[in-house]
């Protein structure tokens, strides 16, 4: 069996209260896990922004350094393409070189740098534009040069050229004044002429006689023309040779040597006897020879040499004496 009490109004505040804080309490959490969950996918978008613009940031660094690094290893190739042309021209370029390699170890060690910032690219940046300036100097300045280089070795070819040429003419005309000047002087050789060979007896008194017996004879006078139309005014020497009946020169001690001949090689002369010319004029010589020793029955020959040739002879015949003569 139940029974039924009924419940005071002080009961029924009471449970009207505890009901309220509660709905208060529910509706309080209620709005701050609204607010967290609003802030945590606040702060979870602001995350993923943050995080894309690093990720933006560090891909632009990323790309720029690469960029950076390709236009560098553009400029170092530029600058090895130079290297072989540079070799000739290295002292003209030597303070061009030195900034070039200051401005490279700059640039190496911006990007060698993992943690490069964009500032310090930035630098690097404007490193390598001076470079490429730099570069398209050397360039510029290396076309300039290997121009006049050309210029150059083209002037000295030709130089040469005209220089062999000259060489060549020279030894030609050379040749020719030579083979001019031999026929001159061959041409210019005297003639003799008119030769007479006359033997003296010297009497005591003096006086002289001709006598063709060897025994009497004391001298030889020898006379003789020699002329030329073409040789110079002035002195020449005329070698007189004379060749006794046995054959051999006959020489003095004071008057006699050697002297050399085209035809012949050297040969020794009796005497020397130096000659005045006159372009186109005769000239008359005479010659005296006295053995200082008898004379010898038989033919005494008398060359006539000058310029190396011989240019007349001629004979003369000495008897033996008779008993009385």
């Amino acid at each position: 069996m139940s029974t039924n009490s009924p419940t005071s109004p002080a009961t029924n505040d009471q449970q009207r209260k505890n009901s309220g804080t509660k709905n208060i309490i529910i509706g309080g959490l209620t709005v701050l896990l609204v607010g967290l969950g609003g802030y945590m996918a606040y702060d979870r978008t602001n995350n993923n922004r943050v995080m894309q613009q690093q990720e933006t940031k560090i891909a632009t660094i990323s790309t720029e350094k690469s960029e950076l690094q390709s236009s560098f290893d553009a400029s170092l190739a530029r600058l090895d393409s130079m290297a072989t042309v540079t070799t000739g021209l290295q002292s003209q370029l030597t303070e061009k070189n030195a900034e070039i390699a200051s401005a490279k170890e700059q640039i190496r060690k911006i990007l060698n740098n993992k943690n490069a910032t964009a500032s310090e690219l930035s630098k690097a940046k404007k490193l390598i534009d001076g470079l490429n300036e730099k570069i398209s100097g050397m360039e510029t300045e290396i076309a300039r040069l290997t121009q006049e280089n050309q210029t150059l070795t083209q002037e000295k070819t030709a130089l040469t050229a005209d220089k062999e040429k000259l060489t060549a003419d020279l030894v030609t005309t050379t040749a020719s004044n030579k083979a001019l000047e031999q026929k001159v002087d061959v041409a210019s050789t005297l003639n003799a002429s008119n030769i007479v060979i006359t033997p003296y007896k010297v009497k005591n008194n003096g006086k002289e006689k001709v006598s063709t017996k060897a025994k009497k004879v004391d001298k030889l006078v020898v006379s003789f023309d020699v002329s030329n139309r073409i040789v110079q005014t002035g002195q020449t020497d005329v070698f007189v040779v004379i060749v006794g009946p046995n054959g051999q020169p006959i020489t003095s001690e004071n008057t006699s040597g050697l002297f050399t001949t085209r035809e012949e090689g050297d040969k020794t002369y009796t005497a020397k006897v130096p000659v005045e010319l006159e372009t186109a004029k005769a000239k008359n010589v005479n010659f005296t020879f006295a053995p200082g020793s008898n004379f010898q029955n038989g033919a005494y020959k008398v060359l006539i040499y000058q310029n190396g040739f011989l240019i007349g002879q001629g004979t003369r015949e000495l008897k033996k004496g008779g008993l009385f003569s």
